[in-house]
């Protein structure tokens, strides 16, 4: 069996005065969290704003506890690059609970 976490995090880029800005942001971010936690990560919203954008990442393991460890790394490490600028949705669920009976 595995587990999955499935994270969805809403940043607010209030500094960012284009797009071009967030792009940059944006992929330093997720090259950050591909690197350090083994994520996959994709912008899934507010592609054509600015100052906001919207990433689910997933975490796969073998065992729940090291994978809800590696997932509240990640998450501290994102709250200390944009403190109360970010808003988090997370969800483990096992690959069993996926099964279709």
């Amino acid at each position: 069996m595995a587990f999955l976490c499935l994270l969805e995090l809403e940043l607010r880029l209030p500094d960012n005065v284009d797009l071009k800005g967030k792009r940059k942001e944006v992929q330093s971010l997720k090259a950050h969290l591909h690197r350090r936690f083994g994520a996959a990560v994709a912008e899934t919203d507010h592609h054509d704003l600015w100052q906001r954008a919207t990433l689910s990442v997933a975490l796969v393991a073998r065992e729940r506890q090291g994978l809800e460890e590696n997932a509240d790394g990640l998450q501290r490490f994102v709250d200390a690059r944009f403190g109360d600028l970010v808003s988090w949705e997370r969800t483990t669920v096992s690959t069993g609970e996926l099964r279709e009976d």
